[in-house]
This record gives C-alpha cells, sequence and structure tokens, in this order.
C-alpha cells in the first residue's frame, strides 16, 4: 500500500462566530478572529490518497486527474471566497469555518470524486491555515 499526498494553495476570508451567542461571548471565545469583517489566511491543502500502484503505470492515481479533482471539488468553492458568506457548508448551515472544519468540509467534497474512481481510497486531508498551524482529517474511522 502506497500513499501519494498532492499539496494545492488557495485563498479565503472567514471569521469565527457563533450566532446562539452574544456578541461579548463570541469577542470572548473567538477574540480578534470573530471580527465580521473577517480576515483572511493562504491555506494550503495537502489530499492523501492510498492504493496499491497499477502494475502497468505504476501509478496509485494519476496525478493530474487528483490536481482535477482538487481544483474541482475544492479550489473552485473555496478559493477567493469568504467562507462564511460564499460556500455554502458554512454559509447555510452556519459552521464555524475553523482550520478543522475546513478540514471535515474538504474531505466530504473529495471523498465521492475518489470512491467513484476506484482503485485508490481518500486516506487524509490536510489543511494549514499557517505554516504553524494545521488540522487533519482521517475520515470517520
Amino acid at each position: 500500500m502506497i500513499e501519494l499526498t498532492r499539496r494545492a494553495t488557495f485563498s479565503a476570508s472567514h471569521y469565527y462566530w457563533n450566532d446562539a451567542w452574544s456578541k461579548e461571548k463570541n469577542e470572548e471565545v473567538f477574540g480578534r478572529c470573530a471580527r465580521r469583517n473577517g480576515h483572511g489566511h493562504n491555506y494550503t491543502l495537502e489530499v492523501t490518497v492510498s492504493g496499491n500502484p497499477d502494475p502497468v503505470t505504476g501509478f496509485v492515481v494519476d496525478l493530474k486527474w487528483l490536481k482535477d479533482v482538487i481544483e474541482n471539488e475544492v479550489l473552485a468553492a473555496y478559493d477567493h471566497r469568504h467562507l462564511n458568506l460564499e460556500v455554502p457548508e458554512f454559509a447555510d448551515s452556519k459552521l464555524v469555518p475553523t482550520t478543522e472544519n475546513i478540514a471535515v468540509s474538504a474531505w466530504k467534497r473529495l471523498e465521492p470524486a475518489v470512491a467513484k474512481a476506484g482503485g485508490a481510497h481518500l486516506t487524509r486531508v490536510r489543511i494549514y491555515e499557517t505554516p504553524e498551524i494545521f488540522a487533519e482529517y482521517r475520515g470517520d474511522r
């Protein structure tokens, strides 16, 4: 079994806010990240798939295909967007777009495409908010 990781970057803005709380509670818990105008990050997304290399090509998956899946399923939705206002899983559900929740949401966007292709399995999604802060999701296992 081989794990193969592809990295991509995107820029997005967000803020942290819980509608069930008062302004004071949001500011207490989230600090300056609760400012409603938001702030931005240059995120790094790492997508890891695992499987056995094809005996003919030597690929676990075609890297161009994986790049296209990442671009179509995640980057098209997140890049240069205000996550709270423009991305349905955050705007519609009021899910706070923390690094942790972005990792889970990216997984949910990627997993059906990887599963449909067959041969490889989505193993890990890692989102770096900064070089020092990242969240990693490996599914509901």
